[in-house]
């Protein structure tokens, strides 16, 4: 894989229009009508493919503590402290006791570091695509994934050609750029390659957020990297049993400079595993006693995935920062209605 090194300068934190300019933007309304294309693409392939809505917590007593960095949120929950969610994973997985196929439009609360407001794709508050079937592997998680991309794209440059006009977005740009199977590349290799063409990127953990644009802005097509290493994830990533120190996981980065789209993997399941993950990720389980009594009693093996709902926007509608996708932004360190 050749990488592009000629970046240029990150931008300073962006200064946001107000609601009565953002609102009345033609690209505003062409980035939201593009982005409902999107998730009823999304939505009717999910459904043909036997998989049910669900409406899940907004708040709870714990949250998914693997958010890179971002704070999570506190709020008092008749003199309890609760968590705003900053990721559905825990109750995805409890949801397959009662159906073998689940999918939600999520809403997440981060508190992201202030550096990451000039990265384009970061909002503290957004939204994903959260997709979780029992019974599956990484690979069956990606191949919908792929498919559940294929079909919303599709969509959107089907139903949406007058606002991707506006936008001075090319439909047969899109078009090709689904038409073909998403590759997928090992993280090792992907590592190998930045550090071969000068960039530090350390071998045992997460490709960095400048990385990640690097090797996105030379794809010609989404993409895959697998099996990040052991302890870069959260507790419920596998740990692949054939390669040990690696997990069972993906994430799904964008062509164009759009880094990131989507994370997911295989999930631990089994209650002693579970425990043992969370202590060797600094993670206390008496924190999580109710998602470990619901596999103390016994959670399907599954695999899945959430996919940035404003992240795929701002790809497929060409802009050129997540935040123009929805309709009232919040950016890290920017204070906003």
């Amino acid at each position: 894989m050749t990488l592009q090194m000629d970046l240029p300068p990150a931008p300073e934190a962006p200064v946001l229009p107000s609601p009565l300019e953002h609102l009345r933007d033609p690209r505003t309304r062409a980035a939201l009508r593009v982005q409902q294309a999107l998730v009823a693409g999304a939505r009717a392939f999910l459904r043909s493919d036997g998989a049910v809505e669900m409406a899940h917590p907004v708040i709870g007593p714990v949250t998914d503590p693997g958010s890179r960095g971002a704070k999570q949120v506190d709020v008092d929950y008749y003199g309890h402290r609760y968590k705003l969610m900053t990721s559905a994973i825990l109750y995805k997985q409890a949801s397959l006791l009662a159906f073998d196929r689940i999918f939600l439009i999520a809403p997440n609360v981060r508190l992201e570091p202030v550096e990451t407001s000039s990265t384009h794709r970061h909002l503290a508050e957004f939204r994903q695509i959260d997709v979780e079937y029992a019974g599956a592997t990484r690979d069956v998680a990606m191949d919908v994934a792929e498919e559940l991309v294929r079909r919303a794209v599709t969509t959107a440059v089907d139903e949406c050609g007058d606002d991707l006009a506006v936008l001075g977005r090319d439909p047969d740009t899109l078009r090709r750029h689904v038409a073909r199977p998403f590759a997928r590349v090992p993280h090792g290799e992907v590592v190998d390659g930045l550090r071969r063409d000068g960039y530090p990127q350390a071998a045992g953990t997460e490709i960095e957020w400048e990385a990640e644009e690097r090797i996105s802005r030379r794809a010609d097509a989404p993409f895959f990297i697998v099996g990040y290493p052991k302890g870069s994830r959260g507790f419920y990533d596998k740990e692949n049993p054939a390669a040990p120190g690696t997990l069972l996981n993906f994430d799904l980065i964008a062509p164009e400079g759009c880094g990131e789209l989507c994370s997911g993997s295989e999930r631990e399941y089994d209650y002693a595993a579970l425990v043992t993950r969370m202590r060797e990720t600094g993670e206390n389980p008496s924190k999580y006693a109710w998602y470990l009594d619901v596999a103390r009693h016994g959670i399907p093996s599954s695999a899945g995935f959430g996919i940035g709902l404003e992240r795929l926007t701002r790809w497929v509608t060409g802009l050129d920062s997540a935040w123009r996708t929805t309709a009232f932004p919040k950016v890290a360190g920017v204070v906003s209605p």
